[in-house]
């Protein structure tokens, strides 16, 4: 039996709209339905022009506290904006939620500069910490060649890294080798508080008729008819290694029996613009970023769902977007560095391939595996649907947190 607790989640999501489903959405409202009084502390960037709020949304409370910009500005600022957050945070807490004992916080990487906002709430309400490790920096910065290792920069944040981890009384990794990564790096920080606590949703009904299914391609221009649609949709940026993606692209072109949709936004966006301006690619299609239930549809109306990372990697990352894919009971084929285990477990599993980035003779050998054998994409899907709902919903990651609050 669990408690009733008051949950202090943590984050630099922005939660405009707390109805939309996401990792972070979805598990808070779990929490929230199970009871709990959830309240969230998340940003509002000064490009917005909105000064620091506490409002309510579908039962839960949300801090909104205005910071300098994090996404989409100068490293500069972003730099500055990360550092000083946690003041911001701590004193708008102070401020606004002052009356609130806080039985646990929540919180997740990144940033990695929450340490004294949870140092503070665990001092004055004598709270238990929970890390929801999503983002291993600095190494990953180090990895993509945008921080020197042994640099000023790099032991600045590797010092804070160590400080909220030894703050954290839990740490949940996304995956087997997240888990064994971060026990190898911190020999100091206690095994048995390390777990894993993998990215979730909360599955929705996601049935679509085949007309909807014909309107949505003809609106984005998706051929309808004996072709099989391959998806990539997220982060444009440098962790996804997207040269790779640029270059199966360009090895498929012309191929009439394919159709690759490429839907989202990132710092590489105007590369991979260029790219399709150049190569005018005749069986793929860019969409810049979409509203989330808009990316849905188009994620449903597709076959086989892609993941890239960084071949450079050190570090394995477990990118979320794998949910939505095998939510809409999609395989997947995964070009990835060489110590991830999210295309290992795919195989392993049975919904999907993977190669190694940069390896075009293997990525092309898996997308052949599925225009010969079409069956392959029912078959594999349900495969992974079915793990999807035994290892990846806000149901098994609620009872890995609660498990330590659990009064038996």
């Amino acid at each position: 039996m669990h408690k009733v607790m008051n949950i202090l989640f943590l984050t630099i999501a922005p939660f405009n709209h707390f109805s939309e489903s996401g990792i972070y959405a979805d598990l808070m409202r779990k929490f929230r339905d199970e009871g709990h009084n959830v309240t969230i502390v998340s940003t509002v960037e000064r490009r917005f022009k909105k000064s620091t709020r506490l409002i309510e949304d579908n039962g839960i409370n949300i801090l909104r506290v205005k910071t300098l910009n994090l996404q989409k500005t100068n490293v500069i600022e972003k730099g500055i904006g990360s550092i000083i957050m946690e003041y911001q945070f701590c004193n708008a807490i102070k401020k606004r939620l002052s009356r609130i004992q806080f039985n646990l916080v929540l919180y997740s990487t990144p940033p990695i500069t929450f340490t004294k906002v949870i140092k503070t709430i665990k001092k004055r309400d004598s709270a238990k910490s929970y890390l929801l490790l999503k983002d291993i920096f600095p190494q990953n910065a180090v990895d993509l060649g945008m921080m020197k290792d042994g640099g000023v920069w790099h032991k600045f944040f590797k010092k804070k890294e160590k400080d909220l981890y030894m703050v954290s009384d839990y740490i949940g990794c996304m995956s087997p080798a997240n888990v064994e990564y971060v026990k190898n790096h911190n020999t100091d920080i206690l095994p048995e508080k390390i777990e894993m606590c993998p990215n979730s949703i909360s599955l929705t009904n996601n049935q679509i008729t085949e007309d909807t299914k014909s309107a949505i391609r003809e609106r984005y221009k998706i051929p309808t008819e004996n072709i099989m649609v391959f998806i990539y949709g997220g982060n444009l940026g440098k962790p996804q290694g997207l040269d790779f993606l640029l270059q199966v692209l360009k090895s498929n072109n012309n191929k009439t029996d394919r159709f690759f949709v490429i839907v989202g936004s990132g710092t590489e966006y105007s590369k991979v613009e260029q790219w399709f301006r150049t190569y005018r690619f005749s069986n793929a299609i860019l969409i810049p970023a979409l509203p989330k239930e808009e990316y849905d549809q188009i994620v449903r109306i597709c076959d086989v769902g892609l993941i890239f990372l960084d071949p450079c990697f050190t570090i394995p990352n477990y990118p979320s977007r794998l949910l939505s894919y095998l939510e809409n009971k999609m395989p997947v084929i995964a070009a990835t560095d060489a110590v991830s285990d999210i295309g290992k477990i795919a195989e392993e599993n049975h919904y999907g391939f993977y190669s190694l980035n940069g390896d075009i003779i293997g990525f092309n050998q898996q997308i052949e595996k599925f225009i010969k054998n079409r069956f392959l994409i029912e078959e594999m899907g349900e495969n992974g649907f079915r793990y999807l709902k035994e290892n990846f919903t806000v149901d098994q990651s609620y009872n890995i947190i609660m498990k330590h609050f659990c009064e038996c």
